[in-house]
């Protein structure tokens, strides 16, 4: 309630992109302040008792997961334990920092409980996360995931070198890594979805991976956009290339049904869409997945989440674990915890 009825209205008198850096600058500040995580953990984080599970081969203490964009450049990593979080996808990291786009680029749509960003993959670099995650203890209760993508002027027929550079320092230091091929926001990325270039992108990453003494998954970000046609392909690609699971789904390029006015939502511009008009394709895409699979293929569900029902819905459809990010931002811990309740509930 202190999010929603104090936070949340002062941050949203701020531009989104500017309370985000805010909120973090917050949540760095609480993990130096002595006992700052504890009782962040006290107000915020639900119980995860009953509610553990093992998927694609970890220890998940309970299924609910912060998406990736949220913590771009691994700076909170497992601190998010404290607010209730099973698991943490951070970034996306790119091999050398990059700015993203030109700001504007993130925008709320508040009568759409919505978020469009355009943000193009802003990292801080590869070196910068793994610097950080050195810090992390090793003996952790949260699982992290790294999102790796490629630079903006890397060429999409250079792009598997890009991935490697990603995927080969942070290793020894994240549970399992989430490739992400399916933002709009970096020119032509998208085109990597496509049969013949996304299969020989998986095989490479998967040589290193199976070269180390002990793997680790490897998943496959998907888009919400792709048609039935297209998801079979991913479905043949995630069994040639050994895909511990897939992550559906990313934002969308799509517009229609919002409140918002066709005027204002054209003024912003590009982006992907986030949040509550995405929930149904992307539990759709979600079952499409399980109802067609050739093999036990866990999908993490992501899209929309904005309540506990919205996640028990993505469950039902056939989910092994659940991720919010707008639901976060609107809802803030509450969300969480309210999802772990209605889990326990169930149970």
């Amino acid at each position: 309630m202190l999010y929603r009825t104090l936070l949340r209205p002062l941050l949203f008198r701020l531009d989104a992109e500017t309370a985000h850096h805010l909120t973090m600058g917050m949540l760095q500040v609480l993990r130096t302040l002595p006992g700052g995580m504890a009782l962040a953990r006290l107000l915020c984080a639900g119980s995860s008792v009953g509610l553990e599970r093992t998927v694609f081969g970890l220890r998940f203490q309970n299924p609910v997961g912060l998406a990736a964009g949220l913590d771009k450049d691994a700076v909170i990593n497992e601190g998010w334990e404290s607010f209730g979080f099973g698991f943490v996808e951070i970034g996306t990291i790119t091999p050398r920092p990059q700015p993203g786009n030109d700001r504007p680029r993130l925008f709320r749509l508040i009568r759409d409980r919505a978020i469009i960003n355009r943000m193009g993959f802003n990292s801080g670099g590869v070196e910068a996360a793994v610097a950080r995650l050195k810090n992390v203890p090793t003996h952790r209760r949260i699982v992290l995931a790294a999102n790796i993508g490629k630079n903006k002027t890397t060429p999409n027929a250079d792009a598997e070198q890009d991935y490697l550079a990603c995927l080969r320092p942070l290793f020894p230091y994240v549970d399992y890594f989430v490739v992400n091929v399916s933002s709009p926001n970096t020119p032509n990325l998208r085109e990597l979805q496509d049969r013949e270039p996304l299969t020989r992108l998986l095989l490479t990453l998967q040589d290193y991976n199976h070269s180390q003494p002990l793997p680790k998954p490897i998943l496959l970000k998907i888009a919400p956009d792709l048609s039935s046609s297209q998801l079979d392909d991913i479905l043949a690609i995630a069994q040639e290339a050994q895909l511990a699971g897939l992550v559906a789904t990313n934002t969308t390029i799509d517009r229609s049904g919002l409140a918002t006015p066709e005027s204002e939502v054209n003024r912003l511009g590009a982006g992907g869409l986030s949040g509550a008009p995405l929930t149904s394709r992307s539990t759709e895409v979600v079952r499409y997945l399980i109802e067609n699979r050739q093999r036990q293929l866990p999908i993490v569900a992501v899209g929309g989440v904005m309540t506990p029902a919205d996640a028990l819905a993505k469950l039902d459809a056939g989910a092994s674990l659940v991720q919010v990010y707008s639901g976060f931002i609107y809802e803030g811990p509450a969300l969480v915890r309210g999802i772990l309740q209605s889990l326990r509930e169930r149970s």
